[in-house]
């Protein structure tokens, strides 16, 4: 009964949003933020101590702003997501610009798998979609279900719209694995907190479990890994430039090669999320062991 609730709720507001329109409909994110920051707090005091290890010369003051416009954040997200089945293939093609597809074709053309790589940072979900518009080649999206099955079938059904490949996370490594040999595009996130015996990597100077699926796939299929994440502008727009991952002078050592290649794109993450904090997720607790 309470994913029904949860499920008829979620819908309704993209019903009201498709009423009011895109443009106008960003607006709530104000309003939704108030409510889940101040009035009902979901995970506010993770988001913050999140904030606090990551920049502790800043004041809380900047914290709490940080913290705030990061739930903003999340809220336009999910604006956006929740009207994006009005939108057009053209509309949803031209919602994230990508400076540098051509770098990424031309690694693909090279006969071999590639692997796209984000995080949970702007519109995520936008980019996948828009990226496989763009690209238009076999696209397989590494998902992690929802706890609300419903919303978690809507979701898919989203993101599976416009051709994209759905991969439940979890059971899947096979099957992305396959994906890549078969010379196709795998695009997953990379900011999820890995299991508490996972492999250790530096993000903003402090030691943090990490998965070692993308790492492990990569050198094992030889597939070149893209790291991107899609910035929301002022005008709502969004903007990526993928850069590729080096493999060059790796450690000899598997499992050593396994921790340099996971901490290089950690670091581009860091450096994504320094230049704009608040588009980054940070209600999960990334330092919890």
């Amino acid at each position: 009964m309470k994913d029904k609730l949860e499920y008829i709720v979620f819908v309704s507001f993209g019903f009201l949003f498709k009423i009011f329109g895109l443009k106008i409909s960003r607006k709530f994110s104000y309003f939704l933020a108030f409510i889940f920051f101040y009035l009902i707090p979901i995970r506010k005091q993770t988001t913050i101590e999140n904030l606090t290890k990551a920049f502790p010369d800043y004041p809380q003051k900047q914290i709490k702003h940080i913290a705030f416009e990061s739930y903003r954040s999340f809220a336009i997200t999910l604006i956006e997501i929740l009207f994006m089945p009005n939108l057009t293939s053209k509309e949803m093609e031209n919602f994230v610009f990508s400076d540098n597809n051509d770098d990424i074709i031309g690694r693909y053309k090279e006969n071999r798998g590639v692997i796209l790589l984000s995080a949970h940072y702007g519109n995520w979900e936008a980019m996948a979609l828009s990226m496989g518009l763009q690209l238009k080649i076999p696209f397989s999206v590494v998902v992690k279900p929802q706890r609300n099955t419903l919303v978690s079938d809507w979701l898919n059904r989203l993101r599976a719209h416009w051709g994209n490949k759905i991969v439940p996370l979890g059971i899947s490594i096979r099957q992305i694995y396959q994906t890549l040999k078969e010379k196709n595009i795998v695009a997953m996130v990379s900011d999820q907190r890995g299991p508490e015996d996972g492999i250790r990597v530096n993000l903003f100077g402090r030691k943090a479990s990490i998965y070692a699926g993308t790492a492990v796939l990569a050198l094992k299929t030889k597939a070149p890994v893209f790291f991107g994440v899609s910035i929301r502008q002022p005008d709502y727009s969004y903007k990526t430039h993928f850069e590729e991952i080096s493999f060059e002078n790796l450690p000899e050592d598997e499992n050593e090669r396994i921790v340099e290649l996971s901490q290089r794109h950690t670091l581009l993450l860091e450096k994504a999320v320094r230049e704009h904090p608040e588009q980054w997720l940070w209600m999960h607790k990334r330092w919890k062991y």
